[in-house]
């Protein structure tokens, strides 16, 4: 793993980026600690299919429906 902190990367993007490409490991960090790690962006390997989850999810008839005592707790009138 290599860390580098937050000018670095800004200053050395592009050799980091390079770096990811071939394999490696790097972590940006700010004083010390590690807040990103930048990784190789990797295409979609199979199309999406619409519909596959079709039959396989139900929705509740009361879905869009809240309760009065959510909604006048969310509105401080508890």
């Amino acid at each position: 793993m290599h860390q580098v902190n937050m000018h670095e990367a800004k200053s050395q993007l592009s050799s980091l980026v390079e770096e990811v490409l071939a394999g490696g490991d790097v972590v940006i960090a700010r004083a010390g600690k590690p807040l990103a790690r930048l990784v190789a962006y990797e295409e979609r390997q199979e199309p999406r299919t619409p519909g596959r989850w079709k039959g396989k999810v139900r929705v509740a008839d009361d879905f869009d429906s809240t309760p009065e005592e959510v909604i006048a707790a969310f509105e401080g009138d508890t």
